[in-house]
């Protein structure tokens, strides 16, 4: 089957970087593309003008949301309300529980994997809360997301999380991580026992990773462990680190490192580790104990990749600081959405603003620059050289962005309209391995209506789920205050 696209823009690559091809053509056959140009001189099985659109590289999510989202409960939660949000330290002591049933937490991958694939996200490494888990991620339930990925056509980096500890707040209101080695030690066995039967399933779209939780709830064994699991297994490795003021604080305080530095010294760093956010290093403007070293430096160095997600720290009034100086340092800068929507045009567009303000610079910051970790940055973190990018031989992974609309307004430089006063819903169709995925906004087999009514019972239930995890203090209408007062 040989497929030709045409539209009045193509942002097709050249060998070495991003370019705008106009009135261009795309032909595909089988997963692969075949050509990229104009007047492509042979016949094709189906020709899909897409008119005054661009063909655009599917985006990469290496931190994608891979559930129903919380992030409606913490993003304007008043101070006094924030630890009422996290584990008080009397249920962690009474013992924890599934919320959700087997079949709800089967579910929530397949709701969050259509998202992704209706806002353009053609490869994903998907994340998901376990503030309102037992523990962690089971097996289970990541297996069933394999299979929702695979029916679905979207192309998975994927494996259960694990934990050594869980961070839980005290009476007093401090807070801290309270150890059960069991269950990371446990959970790490689930993590290489699913790469090593998941990695390569439905036709190499779903890759196994290992993907430990936070930094802070991890032993130092556990990270060792992980380590050497991932470079015998020939996988990535994805941890979140220097995040926040209290893992920041924690690992200063137990190691007298920073946490690059840490992650360094137990040798974790490497172009086969991916850590989402790294706000946490020398200069930034919450750190006041001045440390030693140069956390950049040593990222650019031992060619780790940085998982940018600004979207999620702007709601809470903070940024990266900042995205362009990593650049500069040579640092490989990928993208992920992290929350609700997984609109990664939004997230470049949010980004670059605040990296501007950070900078008080345009240089390094462009939209240009935040899709470019977008696409070949999320690629070179997989170390794919056949995603990220529309190019003969390349994988045939696109979408097609719909200039038409009204709302999209006058247009310019395509990219720069696009982002600049675009949504992803102008994402019209999505091509994965050479299979459209969504035509014409349409997912096959998806029942819409629904995917939203299951998707808000289950959010009304793992809601309930944090005012169990409090210390029972306040009612539910006072943990979960609306923005005006209900009559």
């Amino acid at each position: 089957m040989r497929t030709k696209l045409s539209a009045k823009y193509v942002i097709a690559f050249d060998g070495a970087r991003h370019i705008l091809l106009r009135d261009g053509q795309v032909v595909f056959e089988g997963n692969s593309i075949v050509f990229v140009g104009r007047d492509y001189p042979g016949s094709c099985d189906e020709e899909l003008d897409c008119g005054n659109a661009i063909i655009s590289p599917g985006f990469v999510d290496l931190d994608a949301l891979g559930d129903i989202d919380h992030g409606l409960i913490h993003c304007e939660a008043p101070k006094e309300i924030e630890n009422h949000l996290i584990w008080s330290r009397a249920y962690y002591e009474k013992g924890s529980r599934e919320i959700l049933s087997a079949e709800e937490e089967a579910f929530k991958s397949l709701y969050a994997y259509v998202q992704l694939i209706r806002h353009g996200v053609t490869t994903a490494m998907p994340i998901t809360s376990v503030y309102y888990k037992r523990w962690a991620e089971t097996y289970e339930e990541i297996e069933a997301a394999a299979h929702h990925a695979g029916r679905l056509g979207l192309r998975v980096y994927l494996g259960p999380s694990y934990q050594s500890g869980m961070r839980v707040v005290n009476p007093d209101g401090t807070w801290e991580v309270l150890f059960n080695e069991d269950e990371g030690r446990r959970g790490l066995e689930r993590a290489v026992r699913f790469v090593e039967e998941f990695d390569g399933a439905y036709d190499g779209r779903v890759c196994g990773v290992l993907v430990p939780e936070r930094i802070e709830c991890q032993t130092e064994e556990n990270l060792l462990v992980t380590r050497a699991a991932a470079d015998r297994l020939g996988c990535r490795v994805r941890l979140h680190a220097a995040q926040g003021s209290f893992e920041y604080g924690w690992i200063r305080n137990r190691h007298g490192l920073t946490p690059i530095q840490y992650l360094d010294r137990l040798g974790f760093l490497g172009r086969t580790t991916l850590i989402p956010h790294v706000l946490y290093t020398q200069g930034y403007s919450e750190i006041h104990d001045d440390p030693v070293g140069d956390d950049v430096a040593l990222l650019a160095r031992t060619g780790t990749t940085v998982i940018h997600c600004p979207l999620v720290y702007a709601r809470s009034g903070a940024a990266l600081e900042s995205f362009g100086r990593y650049r500069r340092a040579g640092v490989n800068m990928a993208m992920g959405t992290d929350t609700f929507p997984p609109d990664m045009l939004a997230a470049i567009r949010i980004g670059s603003i605040m990296a501007r303000c950070v900078d008080r610079a345009r240089e390094g910051n462009t939209y240009a620059d935040f899709f470019e970790a977008a696409t070949l940055g999320g690629a070179r973190a997989l170390g794919r050289d056949d995603l990220g990018r529309i190019a003969a031989g390349a994988r045939a992974d696109m979408i097609v962005l719909d200039l038409d609309g009204l709302d999209v307004g006058t247009i310019d430089d395509p990219l720069r309209t696009i982002v600049n006063s675009g949504t992803s819903r102008e994402v019209r169709h999505s091509i994965i391995d050479g299979r459209f995925v969504m035509r014409d906004r349409v997912i096959e087999g998806v029942d819409e209506a629904e995917l939203r009514d299951r998707a808000q019972a289950y959010y009304e239930k793992m809601r309930m789920g944090y005012w169990e995890r409090s210390d029972g203090s306040l009612t539910p209408e006072q943990l979960f205050p609306g923005s005006f007062p209900e009559k």
